[in-house]
């Protein structure tokens, strides 16, 4: 057997950045929406305290299959740890040999803010300039610098759990040069924003609809479990919109998305792809009135377009450390 690529977080970060990275979530998600790639149902395994087990296998067009194992504690926030773990792994596309093995959170963590940009840039007004987080871990910083990406962004209002003792504000007000500041609250937060993102691991709302004002945009990228709901039925009631990265996956596994059509909110059939909308064969945001909801549970072909696009460039910079197993 050759050798097998190991890239660790500090490889993957120093080949993959954030414009490289919604590049790669353009081309998952329309290969997607074109019917050229292929998923294998999305695998979940609750344990104690609310943690998740996961399980993503998935091809593109060229690649080999590519899976990602991993798990979500939310316990970790508390003891200084990463909420989400993941090894990535990638086979030959044409003999099946694994030929990578990736530490999976930096992939997750760009390749997440990388797709609700590309659902942001499909979805949101144009002129979108006021942002607010709610959630203040990796994932809310990452999308505050994924959002300024594709959107004239001016104003961010983050919430966090203790806003007096977050200084994450500060640091991106720093970084991207632009006025970030911590809310007294989410409502705070929400109130006048034309994007709304949601990445906490909640179980309970933190996002109400009754708060929303129109035209707005909402990407909930925590609400990836049946028992996971970042935002209330009324969001999903008054959207004009209901988009998900994959159908089936969100009938299942998207929390607001379950409980509104079990609640007979909501129907199945106007629960809309993203992929369509990225390939150019279905149209994105229909007013400027709307509101538009997007629940991201993640998906394997987010990670295939990721670690291709990683493992490439690593070859290319001679970056990584090939072993024999």
């Amino acid at each position: 057997m050759a050798g097998i690529l190991l890239l660790s977080a500090a490889d993957v970060r120093a080949v993959f950045d954030l414009p490289a990275a919604i590049a790669s979530q353009r081309e998952a998600f329309g290969a997607l929406g074109r019917g050229e790639a292929r998923l294998a149902p999305r695998l979940l395994l609750d344990g104690p305290g609310g943690d998740v087990a996961f399980c993503y296998v998935s091809r593109l067009p060229g690649t080999g299959a590519v899976s990602k194992f991993g798990s979500v504690n939310p316990g970790n926030a508390a003891r200084g740890l990463p909420t989400v773990a993941a090894l990535v792994t990638v086979q030959d596309p044409v003999d099946g040999r694994p030929v990578a093995i990736i530490e999976g959170d930096a992939v997750t963590t760009l390749r997440t803010s990388a797709a609700s940009a590309v659902a942001a840039d499909h979805f949101a007004l144009p002129d979108a300039s006021r942002l607010a987080v709610i959630g203040c871990g990796v994932q809310g910083r990452a999308h505050v610098r994924a959002m300024a990406e594709v959107r004239p962004i001016a104003r961010v209002a983050l919430a966090c759990r203790d806003p007096e003792a977050c200084g994450v504000a500060a640091e991106l007000s720093d970084e991207l040069g632009i006025p970030v500041e911590a809310a007294a609250s989410a409502r705070d937060a929400v109130e006048g924003a034309q994007i709304v993102v949601t990445a906490t691991t909640s179980r309970e709302p933190v996002v109400l609809g009754a708060w929303l004002r129109p035209g707005c945009t909402v990407l909930s990228v925590g609400s990836f479990a049946p028992d996971r709901a970042e935002v209330d039925d009324g969001v999903v009631t008054r959207a004009a919109a209901v988009v998900v990265d994959h159908v089936p996956t969100a009938l299942e596994h998207a929390g607001p998305v379950v409980a509104a059509v079990r609640a007979g909110h909501l129907s199945p059939e106007r629960v809309r792809p993203l992929g369509p909308v990225v390939a150019g064969l279905a149209a994105g945001r229909e007013s400027g009135g709307d509101i538009v909801f997007y629940n991201s549970v993640g998906v394997g072909v987010q990670d295939t377009a990721a670690a291709s696009v990683i493992v490439g460039r690593a070859r290319e910079a001679g970056i990584g450390r090939v072993v024999e197993l």
